[in-house]
């Protein structure tokens, strides 16, 4: 018998073949390859994909190179999570609690004249930063707005008389929020609340009787109200259902004291001008003309308060 010394071999002559190992995890053997860069990869680091599987990297890069969902006004689709509308609903509670604690044992949270003084009454912070109407003080004087206090026509509208003066614009809010803030997207809805209860508020300032004073979200409410009657109506879907929740909070504003009408009103109309804006802007400029239609109907929104200033006494 002869003996020969040498390499092993697969008994061909040429090297034994090695087993793949994951790139991420070499002492893990592996026969699956990424799809895209066809580098080995183990269980623990396959990711799903239309075809095959592919590595960490490459799922991270495909992210990457995809532009992000939007709706059909461009909104994010970030939307459909309602962080927005949770954060005002925190935001309006969280100031409710403040009113309460300022009023020292008062009737912050009921006692108040609305709905048989369920609604509450004034707090040391709801007289900070309430709109008063026409800025005109019981003795003649002019105050708020007049006096450059212009942080009021945006305090108003976290500010509530009692908790169920709270509660009813927080659950509205809950139901209209989700909605719109999913076909919209966060930023836009986040502008149409904003403006549209800015709105409310400059109506208040221009129409409610000297000496009267408003607070609450319902400017917006209201504005949230028109504006998924226009963008419901915009996608082509059934308003029917909208209308009469739409004609009863009307016919309270009219009916129920102590219900600011201009607010109301003008939180509506403001709400409906914006809607549209964010509804039929054109497609191929769409943020351009929304961001230009909202600062439009804002800058005319303070033009109307500073016009209204300049013609009290002294102004």
């Amino acid at each position: 018998m002869t003996q020969r010394s040498g390499q092993a071999g697969d008994g061909t002559g040429g090297p034994v073949p090695t087993t793949p190992v994951c790139y991420r995890h070499p002492d893990r053997e592996t026969y699956v390859r990424c799809s895209r860069c066809d580098r080995p990869i183990c269980p623990e680091c396959m990711r799903e994909a239309s075809v095959g599987h592919q590595c960490p990297e490459c799922v991270s890069e495909g992210r990457r190179s995809v532009r992000p969902a939007r709706t059909a006004f461009g909104g994010g689709a970030a939307g459909r999570h309602g962080y927005v509308t949770k954060t005002l609903i925190a935001l309006n509670v969280l100031v409710m609690l403040l009113s309460i604690a300022s009023d020292r044992g008062g009737d912050a949270a009921a006692g108040g004249s609305g709905f048989g003084g369920l609604m509450g009454g004034g707090t040391p912070l709801t007289d900070w930063g309430a709109v008063l109407g026409q800025a005109i003080l019981p003795d003649g004087t002019i105050g708020g707005i007049a006096e450059g206090q212009w942080y009021r026509l945006v305090t108003a509208m976290f500010l509530h008389y009692g908790v169920v003066h709270l509660l009813l614009n927080m659950w509205a809010l809950w139901v209209l929020g989700r909605t719109l803030e999913a076909a919209l997207g966060p930023l836009r809805f986040l502008a149409l609340y904003l403006i549209a209860g800015l709105g409310g508020n400059v109506a208040v300032y221009l129409f409610s009787a000297p000496n009267s004073t408003a607070v609450g979200a319902s400017t917006a409410i209201f504005g949230l109200f028109a504006a998924i009657f226009v963008i419901m109506r915009r996608l082509g879907r059934d308003t029917s259902a909208i209308l009469p929740i739409l004609v009863i909070n009307l016919v309270f504003t009219f009916t129920v004291p102590g219900i600011s009408i201009a607010g109301h009103l003008g939180g509506l109309v403001t709400g409906a001008l914006m809607a549209l804006v964010l509804a039929y802007a054109p497609r191929m400029r769409r943020t351009v003309f929304q961001v230009a239609g909202g600062a439009i109907i804002l800058v005319a929104l303070l033009g109307l308060a500073l016009v209204r200033t300049g013609m009290l006494p002294g102004g």
